[in-house]
């Protein structure tokens, strides 16, 4: 197990990509502390985790306020010792499917303002203990259009590539204390919430799945990550096997966008 001894804090640990990397992360040895605005959902995760031998901690934590976060942060660390890895996968609020001319300033900018509040906060708390520690890996999630162009994405598309432009600012900042800050660039796992959920209205409109058709089309492999592919490259990511890799996203879009 490569994340043996070490302790981990989830953010949105109650969602599909959060649950299933937290599931991931508890296999492979780590001590997990699920963080999330639904006590249920968080409680699913850790039955799942403590069922298996794992170890998982739960607590609701709003990860757009910052005293919330900073004092869950403290708190593991009070109980842990350290945090070795952050990993923040909270829904960015995005309103998608309006032409840009015709969305309001507030939708387009939501997902702007969430991605970079939370993103900010829970770095800034992660950092500083990392800082002390000597060490530690801060890991995000994007999508496709950090990387290609998409019409109707709204201010989805200008969040992702905005938390990529911080995330390799930041590792710059932290890499002389031993801190490593990565990210997944994913295309989108159709056996997600988020998916299931487009899938199940598209199925009423005229053009049944046309646009999640269209996407596994854009595709080198003609198929879109699952789950548990984004969660085996989280693992890596923050385990000492990438101790090379910093200021970069890895790319699990199964061929949607290059570098």
């Amino acid at each position: 197990m490569i994340l043996t001894n070490k302790t981990a804090v989830i953010y949105g640990a109650g969602g599909s990509i959060g649950g299933a990397v937290a599931r991931a992360f508890a296999r492979e040895g780590a001590r997990v502390f699920l963080a999330g605005r639904t006590q249920s959902s968080l409680d699913t995760v850790a039955k799942d985790i403590l069922a298996l031998g794992g170890k998982a901690e739960t607590a609701v934590v709003d990860a757009l306020d910052e005293k919330a976060v900073t004092d869950f942060t403290d708190a593991v660390v009070a109980k842990a010792g350290r945090i070795d890895i952050s990993f923040n996968a909270i829904g960015l609020e995005d309103v998608q499917g309006i032409p840009i001319v015709e969305m309001s300033l507030k939708d387009f900018t939501q997902p702007i303002h969430v991605a970079m509040q939370t993103q900010f906060l829970t770095a800034k708390a992660a950092g500083k203990h990392m800082i002390q520690q000597k060490g530690g890996v801060i890991l995000s999630i994007t999508a496709t259009p950090a990387g290609k162009a998409y019409a109707f994405v709204g201010g989805f598309g200008p969040a992702c590539s905005a938390l990529e432009g911080f995330s390799r600012n930041l590792a710059d900042e932290l890499g002389p204390y031993g801190i490593r800050v990565v990210g997944i660039r994913s295309a989108g796992s159709p056996d997600s919430a988020v998916f299931l959920k487009a899938l199940e209205e598209e199925g009423n409109g005229p053009e049944p799945y046309n646009a999640i058709q269209e996407l596994i089309d854009n595709t080198m492999l003609k198929k879109l990550p699952l789950m548990a592919e984004i969660a085996s490259a989280a693992v890596f990511l923050v385990s000492d096997q990438a101790s090379g890799m910093t200021g970069t996203f890895a790319n699990v879009t199964c061929g949607t966008t290059r570098d």
